[in-house]
């Protein structure tokens, strides 16, 4: 090469939604603490831009503010994916990282790495290797092509070894080093906000809280159970069902909020006792979903923190990328299906649900795993650029 070698730069970390903060505070603080480990940039595209909840977020997991901000916002997959790559390239070209760190798999995960793979920058994927098989769902074509241009691959559990074996991608890119979500998890736990005080914050009367049930929580956000008249009457009306039974917390997404008026469906929600909630933080939540009997959901990220809280989890989806959840966790999926949830609630208020167990290497020091692998894995390239040979992804036997 004829044009002038730089340093090895810095480890360049991306954010771009809420599930990514969870997922890259730990590494941010793990990283951070390595001498032998290049600084950290830390890059949000802006694909969540809500900007007093991502500071609320942000400060909640003691994560420090992006270094640069996308500001992408908004869009259709395409336009979004599209503009996060024309941003990203020219930081990208200025900072040349010696690696680029994706958590996850929203739009911001794969735009990001389709840019580092063509510019030559190794990338490093952390919760790959998870599959749904079902290519409907927008994330799932996210992880797919992520792990076909990943260089090095971080997994959550043993069965996405198995599908990226399947898929074709050498065993020799692949680390299982446990979840750095639970990391996240066990380290705020003792911060997290009762749950009283959540609801006395909104408004809510405390007398909710005594019902000798005990309460549940719900999240909903996918296009599968929010986007389409019919989806999202069912599934309120499984809630009003299951909330005859046990009382229920919902912090409400704004696009489930903006869908449930659009579609004139508030009414089925009319009397039950289901506590309406605005968006939440980290901690609010955590404070939730611990105290909670019960928690509904269709979040990958919180079937993973409901089993690492030993809660049971009702995931209202047909599939799981997440199949240790229900494997060895507290999971179980319920879909739409109101005859089914309605047993599960009625076998968890009966003290019979599932428990289930932590799942290996799901200990809290996911990201410590993560930074000493990828230490030795970048040392043979720094030394090279040190030395005067151009980089590139390093090569592990």
């Amino acid at each position: 090469m004829n044009e002038t070698l730089r340093s090895p730069g810095p480890l360049l970390c991306v954010v771009g939604a809420r599930p990514n903060y969870m997922k890259m505070a730990p590494l941010v603080r793990a990283f951070g603490e390595r001498a032998d480990l290049p600084g950290v940039v830390l890059v949000h595209t802006g694909q969540h831009y809500d900007v007093e909840m991502n500071e609320r977020l942000f400060a909640d997991l003691q994560l420090p503010p992006p270094d640069l901000n996308l500001e992408v916002g908004s869009g259709t997959h395409a336009t979004q994916t599209a503009e996060i790559m024309r941003r990203f390239e020219p930081v990208l070209d200025r900072l040349a990282p010696c690696g680029v760190i994706v958590v996850g798999d929203v739009n911001s995960t794969l735009a990001c790495s389709l840019v580092a793979a063509k510019q030559r920058t190794p990338v490093i994927h952390v919760e790959a290797g998870l599959r749904s098989f079902d290519r409907d769902m927008p994330e799932e074509i996210n992880r797919l092509l992520t792990d076909q241009i990943a260089d090095l691959l971080f997994i959550t559990e043993r069965s996405a070894a198995d599908n990226l074996v399947r898929e074709g991608i050498p065993s020799s890119r692949v680390r299982f080093v446990g979840n750095v979500m639970i990391d996240s998890l066990l380290l705020h736990r003792r911060r997290a906000v009762p749950p009283a005080a959540t609801l006395a914050r909104e408004g809510i009367d405390g007398d909710f809280l005594a019902d000798a049930a005990g309460f549940g929580v719900v999240t909903l956000h996918r296009p599968s159970n929010v986007d389409e008249p019919v989806a999202l009457r069912e599934s309120l009306s499984m809630l009003r069902d299951i909330a005859a039974r046990v009382p229920l917390i919902w912090p409400v997404h704004p696009r489930a909020k903006g869908n449930i008026e659009r579609f004139g469906l508030a009414p089925l929600l009319t009397g039950a006792k289901i506590a309406l909630l605005p968006p939440q933080g980290y901690l609010e939540m955590l404070g939730l979903l611990a105290e909670a009997k019960l928690v509904l959901t269709d979040s990958g990220g919180i079937q993973e923190e409901t089993t690492a809280l030993a809660v049971p989890c009702l995931t209202m989806r047909d599939n799981t990328e997440r199949p240790i959840t229900i494997e060895q966790g507290t999971n179980t999926l319920v879909g739409r299906n109101r005859r089914l949830a309605l047993e599960c609630v009625d076998q968890i208020l009966n003290a019979s649900g599932k428990r289930g167990r932590t799942p290996e290497l799901w200990d809290g020091h996911a990201a410590e795993r993560i930074a000493d692998d990828l230490a030795a894995w970048l040392g043979p390239a720094r030394r090279a650029t040190a030395d005067g040979e151009c980089m590139s992804a390093p090569v592990i036997e």
